[in-house]
């Protein structure tokens, strides 16, 4: 009997955890994202908001995507969760990205990060049920997640840090 619970319970935790992979997601301009297509490569992934303290940030992103893009993938996820600081739709997302800091690493549709509603690769990211590691949410616009090559979370990084800190760029190489 005893046998039969530990297995049980080992098959249970082996079935919650879920990789990367297993996840997809929108596009500004409504395409899907399939995960698994980032397979092998390095990603930051940063909620982000168009009304914020830490807005300035986008440029910086698009510096280290300019720079190290051959080396790591940026995934931009507007949200709306801290402080309202976020446009109603995905088109005025764009618009204000694009003109105002030329980015051009990939940008997601708006999303919950947090919550019920939280999308599933937020929920992913913050439950270590799921990710194995992390459980780390974030706390405001711009917070950083960087995952290895294998799909695994390196960090969490809060908001204050910025994409070109040397942390960041210690990851990347």
């Amino acid at each position: 009997m005893l046998l039969f619970q530990l297995l049980f319970v080992l098959n249970m935790s082996m079935t919650e955890s879920k990789s990367l992979y297993d996840y997809e997601a929108k596009t500004l301009d409504g395409k899907t994202i399939h995960f698994s297509d980032y397979k092998g490569k390095k990603l930051l992934i940063v909620n982000t908001a168009s009304k914020c303290g830490y807005t300035k940030q986008y440029k910086d992103l698009q510096q280290l995507h300019e720079l190290y893009g051959d080396k790591i993938v940026i995934l931009g996820f507007p949200s709306d969760n801290f402080g309202g600081q976020e446009f109603d739709n995905n088109e005025q997302i764009s618009n204000f990205c694009q003109k105002n800091y030329g980015v051009s690493f990939q940008m997601f549709s708006k999303i919950d990060v947090k919550g019920a509603d939280a999308h599933p690769i937020y929920q992913w990211l913050i439950s270590k049920s799921l990710n194995g590691s992390n459980e780390e949410k974030p706390s405001w616009n711009f917070c950083k997640y960087l995952i290895n090559e294998k799909g695994k979370i390196e960090a969490f990084l809060p908001s204050r840090v910025k994409p070109m800190d040397e942390k960041i760029l210690n990851f990347i190489k």
